[in-house]
């Protein structure tokens, strides 16, 4: 049996914890053996009192001066401040550094992390969540090389900010790569919503877990006899067994109120334990704190208001404590009283419960005013309205546009380090005060800006109603629109947002706001498979592109629609890439069109990217995804954009056929799409492509388990895919066998894209799939299929297709007029950036030809390319070549 040093109250009382202290010193010994070990996760939870601190403050007593060891806990009060118990955890390493040696430290992180952490100014423009989430696992383990070895210990996780959990799941996942050991305690059933779903990741990450139970009798037992002496007789014990029921924090707590009271520890007093333990607790430990004076209870309500490392001046000042030394005499009373402890980070309460306690005996008036209070205090003592903002969340609404003015500022420095949740409730904060009428509708385009990334079906209620209110001048109204359309077509609302659009622009009169409008109107059209006359809006889109210049990003972005239509349409690509070119400045994406910057959609310029990979330009389209990749890691953004990011690259490479690059680019893709949420467009998108590249290599049954994996079936969403996905499961579900399927799905995508007028061979090749798998059962159809695939290509100009239209004509072809096409057809690709498609045109030219040479250029390219399944076909005809 565990047994604590006896000292009364003071001590932790670790009876019956050897599983978990011999789990955490086995840990230790691991982590300390050798720099290369790698580290580990230990979970203990429990309820209230459970004895979950005095087990992390022995786990800290085992590995100090052996490891290097940081510490924070999660407040009840503090739960809305976001990242700080991660501030807290790493203070030690924080305040050592200084802002070079931080830079040093941190590299590209720390314009990413730094402002989470306090150690850096926040950007410009809004951060991204997962990208600080990625640069606080990053900041860690740095920081974990430097101070090896590490060992992090977090207390009341339950109560830990959704930011700090957020982090710790996601680090949870690293910890088999480091030499660091986590170890947390918390409740069970305590934290909610997505703070709920970190922990239990973290949870499911641990390597040991520990759900803490009671004292036994016996145990209660061997614990009083160590407090008050071995005279403690048999019924007195089972009493404060019976009493505390066991737990821990209450049987210390009640075993300290037995030594003040000089009660002896005998079966004729035991009747005196229940009132004893009322006091150290609820409305005992109320009328107890009460007793030791109003100055007292006024500190110690001070110090409940302000919560966790609570400053000796600022509780003061909150408490109206004038002078330092009745301040010094209140702290003292409380900490002799066992509710406060003092410490190098200043005060803190004794336990949580006493915490919640004292929090709660405030009378609600009183503790509204507090916060208030408390409010004001923060923010004269430099710490800005961020700081101040979880006080103003607790005060009444009472018309206060100050405090109005307060919230909308916090809400903006909460956005600037990655905080999007907390700058939600205090816009939420604001709209309840509520703002005077003229502001009233930016508060809610603010609150609708706020959740754009993280809940587009919030920010269509936000921004409709600043929409149906007065307040918004027309350049924020006009963005609000176009935000409102974003945030509906990501919500698969694509109709919708295009009604947002045309009712907006049908208000404006001719101008820049109104061509803004009509070119985001123009782009969610551009990708609605559903459009019902899309020959009619490609002639009116080039209509008002063709005079356009480029003046400014309006007109840009219309000439980026109207290039990405020609090409669709599979009209000429030397037009597409005139457009593409007349969109950009000196080369270069314009200022406010960039990846990073948000007046525009992001689809803008995957368009862009897209038209020119689809024109044989992915020299061009290659720039511009890097370009694209590198901007969001720099920025810390990473979530859905970079996924799209790396998986356009990817295709980029998959065009080029680089396939094992391909293969890499889309995995992460769907990696990090992933972590965004599940069936998103973006999944559809990246898996297609990934399809696509595992087909190009052979890998049929790794393409199929994708498919399964991702849902690659109809019903799809509302918007089309680069390549055409459609094309592509149909070619899919060849390769695996399933022809009626494939045919069907074929068929469908045939009728589908001749109804809006999209014809470029390359971007959807379901006409080539279709001709070859009826080339027996229907020749004449697919002759016509291959004909008119032909005269598209032709139409359309590049190399890539007109190469692979003779490749598919070769395919139906017999004989000398056979070789011919595949010959053309070889020369052509060879002539293009499409290396696979070269790669398979030189192996069957070869196999047609009965070309050793043929067949031997066609497998150094496929081997190249990473197109396993060429490769082989390439080497079995060489075989049957050579006999």
């Amino acid at each position: 049996m565990t047994q604590g040093r006896p000292g009364g109250a003071a001590w932790a009382p670790l009876w019956e914890r050897d599983d978990e202290l011999a789990a955490a010193a086995q840990a230790v010994e691991e982590l300390c053996a050798d720099v290369t070990t790698s580290g580990g996760l230990l979970t203990f939870s429990g309820e209230a009192g459970i004895g979950k601190t005095a087990l992390l403050t022995e786990v800290r007593r085992i590995a100090e001066g052996r490891a290097t060891v940081w510490s924070a806990r999660g407040g009840e009060t503090v739960t809305s401040v976001p990242f700080n118990v991660v501030r807290q955890l790493l203070q030690p390493a924080l305040v050592s550094l200084t802002p070079e040696e931080a830079r040093e430290y941190l590299g590209d992180w720390y314009e990413i992390a730094g402002p989470a952490l306090g150690i850096a100014e926040p950007g410009g423009r809004q951060a991204d969540p997962q990208g600080v989430c990625d640069g606080l696992v990053e900041a860690v383990k740095r920081l974990a090389g430097l101070h090896w070895p590490l060992v992090l210990v977090i207390d009341d996780a339950h109560w830990a900010d959704q930011e700090t959990l957020h982090w710790l799941a996601a680090f949870a996942q690293c910890l088999e790569e480091l030499p660091v050991l986590v170890v947390v305690a918390h409740r069970p059933g305590e934290a909610t919503g997505e703070s709920a779903r970190h922990l239990a990741a973290v949870a499911a990450a641990a390597r040991s877990f520990s759900t803490l139970r009671a004292l036994t009798p016996d145990a209660a037992a061997g614990l009083t006899r160590a407090t008050l002496g071995e005279h403690a007789d048999a019924p007195f014990c089972r009493e404060v067994w019976a009493v505390t029921g066991g737990n821990p924090y209450e049987s210390v707590e009640l075993l300290a109120k037995v030594q003040d009271s000089e009660l002896e520890p005998v079966e004729s007093s035991a009747d005196e334990l229940r009132a004893l333990n009322r006091t150290a607790r609820g409305r005992g430990l109320v009328a107890r704190l009460e007793g030791l004076g109003t100055d007292v209870t006024r500190f110690a309500w001070a110090a409940a208001i302000l919560g966790t490392e609570i400053s000796l001046d600022l509780a003061a000042k909150l408490a109206g404590v004038a002078d330092r030394a009745d301040a010094e005499r209140c702290a003292e009373r409380l900490c002799t009283a066992r509710i406060l402890l003092s410490g190098a980070d200043g005060l803190e309460f004794v336990h949580p419960l006493i915490a919640s306690t004292v929090y709660r005996s405030i009378p609600a008036a009183t503790r509204t005013a507090m916060h208030g209070q408390a409010a004001s205090v923060v923010t004269h003592s430099g710490r800005g309205a961020a700081a101040a903002s979880r006080h103003l969340l607790e005060v009444h609404p009472d018309d206060d546009a100050e405090l109005v003015d307060q919230l909308r500022q916090a809400a903006a420095e909460h956005l600037a380090v990655g905080a999007p949740d907390a700058a939600r409730r205090c816009l939420e904060r604001a709209l309840r005060e509520p703002p005077l009428p003229h502001i009233h509708a930016r508060v809610l385009y603010e609150l609708g800006c706020a959740t754009l990334l993280t809940s587009p079906a919030t920010t269509i209620s936000h921004l409709r109603e600043a929409l149906s209110m007065r307040g918004l001048d027309q350049e924020l109204r006009v963005d609000a629109v176009c935000r409102l359309s974003q945030a509906l077509v990501h919500n698969d609302q694509l109709e919708e947002g295009l009604r947002a659009i045309a009712e907006e622009a049908a208000r404006l009169q001719p101008g820049p706001a109104r061509l803004r409008l009509q070119a985001v109107h123009y782009m969610w059209e551009g990708i609605h498979a559903g459009e019902e006359d899309s020959p009619g809006r490609s002639r009116r889109l080039a209509a008002l592109a063709g005079p356009l210049s480029g003046r400014d990003n309006s007109e840009r972005a219309l000439l980026i629609l109207r290039a990405f239509d020609a090409m669709t349409r599979g009209e000429n690509a030397e037009l597409v890439v005139e457009l593409c070119d007349r969109a950009l400045v000196n080369g270069r994406l314009a200022p406010g069109l960039g990846w990073t910057d948000t007046e525009w959609s992001f689809e803008l310029r995957l368009m862009l990217g897209s038209s020119y990979a689809f024109s044989d330009r992915l020299d061009r389209a290659e720039s511009l995804f890097t370009e694209a990749v590198r901007a969001y890691e720099t920025a810390g953004w990473s979530g859905g954009h970079l996924a799209l990011s790396h998986a356009f690259l990817g295709y980029v490479y998959r065009r080029r056929g680089r396939l094992h690059d391909a293969e890499r680019s889309l995995r992460e893709s769907l990696r990090l799409a992933d972590r965004v949420g599940q069936g998103l467009p973006m999944h559809w998108e990246a898996a297609s492509m990934l399809i696509d590249t595992l087909l190009a290599r052979g890998h049929i049954d790794e393409a199929g388990a994708i498919a399964d994996q991702y849902g690659f079936a109809p019903p799809s969403a509302s918007t089309i895919y680069v390549p055409d996905a459609p094309s592509v499961r149909g070619r899919l579900l060849l390769a695996l066998g399933r022809t009626e399927e494939g045919l069907n799905e074929l068929e469908a995508t045939a009728k589908a894209l001749t109804a809006r007028g999209q014809y470029n061979t390359v971007l959807a090749p379901w006409a080539y799939d279709l001709a070859r798998a009826l080339v027996h059962e229907d020749p004449k159809r697919a002759g016509h299929l291959v004909a008119d695939a032909r005269m598209q290509a032709e139409r359309f100009g590049t190399d890539t297709a007109i190469g692979e239209a003779l490749r598919c004509a070769a395919a139906l072809e017999t004989g000398a007029r056979s070789v011919e096409l595949y010959r053309q057809a070889a020369a052509y690709l060879e002539a293009s950036p499409c290396a696979y498609e070269h790669a398979v045109a030189r192996v069957e030219y070869g196999i047609a030809a009965d070309s050793a040479a043929e067949l031997e250029r066609g497998l150094t390219l496929a081997r190249t390319c990473g197109a396993d399944g060429l490769a082989d076909r390439a080497r079995g005809h060489l075989g049957l070549v050579r006999r």
